[in-house]
């Protein structure tokens, strides 16, 4: 069925505008209601909005392990700016670079690539830089800016960024389509009950991560790796045979270090190979024709769990004119991995992830005896100092690095008593309900924004 729209020429955007998508019945429909209520353009409630620093103003040397913390395009997600894979800069850029400094309570999106995702600069650090490729929007006494943050995820402040982008060849946002987005603006008292589920949601969301620390640290404390940090040596001596059996030539695959986390973590336990315990393979690639960014079967990709959890932003749907052949699915309580690039990732499979398709650069781990290990332990497992140790072990150290499902199937896992496993198991299965609880939070939130404009 064909759609249209009969636009006045007084309504052309003083012909700024001609393109049919910018006109869409949709967002002429959210405009309308935008404009019968008590808004304002974000521009005149924001303190100021900027744009990040210009191309290669912070080159890929300049960042550091300790320092200010530099914002990306990665680093945001659900509504928050993650924590847990920054990067840093020297104190003497950022304040060379102040001009983009972002502290608590301001908020950030970005111009190109996963746009209209707004994120909110957490109270993890004093201040923050933002990175090229960012907008920050500076916090303000005009507006709750936690309610500012619920109305912009919300369909009204998204779809205003994407009507911005209709009908350019390479989208983009910029500052002045930010200052534009229409702020519906409600009394204080009701701001203040949508921002009241923003902050509770922040809180399960630091819950989750806490909770899943500890999953960590019992596994860690258990084995006696809590403090261990083997160095790695400039020399050492291998047998030829060793390297004939192993196949490798590289010296970094025969780090003593790898020895020492092996006798580690057999001093009081037995090991098995993932051989033993799980089934791998690696998933299948699918024409990109079939993709779709709103429904269908997901298609994990590496991307999507970059974090250590399976995420949907950003997500890929596999079409229903698709013909199911023979490639592989994932069920609940399997793991996938990544095998090409961000070597090391990896996440498990919860119920919303049930049957998807995995990509042909990421693999997955399906146990065999769910009775002798359990999926969340070897998750924590895998993502602990043990499992990262094996995937840049048997990392192949080529241009981009990759991992094969032989050498993955060859890791050493530590086989803890039953219920130990489960005390870990515990924590992780609580940590996955704290962060589901921050997810209805939010979508509560967004809800309620528009609820109330549509009212």
């Amino acid at each position: 069925m064909i759609t249209y729209s009969i636009i006045q020429k007084s309504q052309l955007e003083g012909a700024l505008r001609l393109d049919a998508e910018y006109y869409q019945p949709e967002y002429l429909v959210l405009n309308s209601k935008l404009k019968t209520q008590n808004s304002k353009f974000l521009g005149d409630l924001a303190k100021s909005i900027i744009c990040g620093p210009f191309g290669s103003a912070i080159l890929q040397e300049d960042y550091r392990e300790r320092g200010i913390p530099l914002i990306r395009v990665a680093d945001l997600s659900d509504w928050f700016v993650k924590d847990d894979d920054l990067v840093f800069i020297e104190e003497s850029i950022s304040q060379e670079m102040k001009r983009y400094q972002v502290v608590e309570g301001d908020v950030v999106v970005s111009q190109r690539g996963t746009i209209a995702m707004f994120s909110k600069v957490t109270d993890k650090f004093p201040k923050w830089n933002i990175s090229a490729n960012l907008i920050s929007i500076k916090k303000s006494e005009n507006i709750d800016f936690d309610y500012l943050l619920a109305f912009l995820n919300s369909k009204y402040g998204i779809d205003q960024l994407f009507r911005k982008l209709s009908g350019q060849v390479q989208p983009k946002i910029t500052t002045d389509d930010v200052k534009s987005i229409l702020v519906f603006v409600p009394r204080e008292k009701i701001q203040k009950s949508i921002s009241e589920l923003v902050q509770q949601a922040w809180r399960e969301q630091e819950n989750s991560k806490s909770l899943y620390s500890q999953a960590e640290d019992l596994l860690l404390e258990e084995l006696g790796l809590k403090d261990f940090k083997p160095e790695e040596e400039l020399s050492f001596i291998v047998n030829l045979s060793d390297v004939k059996s192993a196949h490798r030539a590289d010296a970094e695959y025969f780090q003593p270090k790898y020895e020492k986390l092996i006798k580690q973590i057999t001093k009081k336990y037995q090991t098995k190979q993932l051989k033993e315990l799980a089934v791998v393979k690696r998933g299948s690639l699918i024409d990109p024709r079939f993709y779709n960014e709103l429904e269908g079967t997901p298609y994990i990709r590496g991307k999507d769990f970059s974090s250590g959890r399976l995420e949907k932003s950003g997500l890929v749907y596999i079409n229903k004119n698709f013909r199911l052949g023979k490639e592989i699915r994932v069920k609940k309580g399997d793991l996938v991995f990544s095998s090409i690039g961000s070597v090391g990732a990896s996440a498990l499979v919860t119920q919303e992830f049930e049957d998807s398709f995995i990509s042909n650069n990421t693999g997955k781990i399906s146990l065999k005896d769910k009775k002798e290990l359990l999926p969340e332990y070897l998750a924590v497992v895998l993502r602990s100092i043990i499992g990262q140790s094996w995937f840049e072990k048997e990392a192949s150290q080529t241009a981009q690095p990759k991992i094969s499902d032989s050498q993955v199937r060859s890791f050493y896992i530590p086989i803890l008593p039953k219920p130990t496993q489960q005390k870990i198991a515990d924590l992780v299965q609580k940590s996955h309900e704290a962060r589901k609880q921050a997810k209805q939070l939010l979508e509560e939130a967004k809800q309620k924004v528009e609820k109330l404009i549509e009212k």
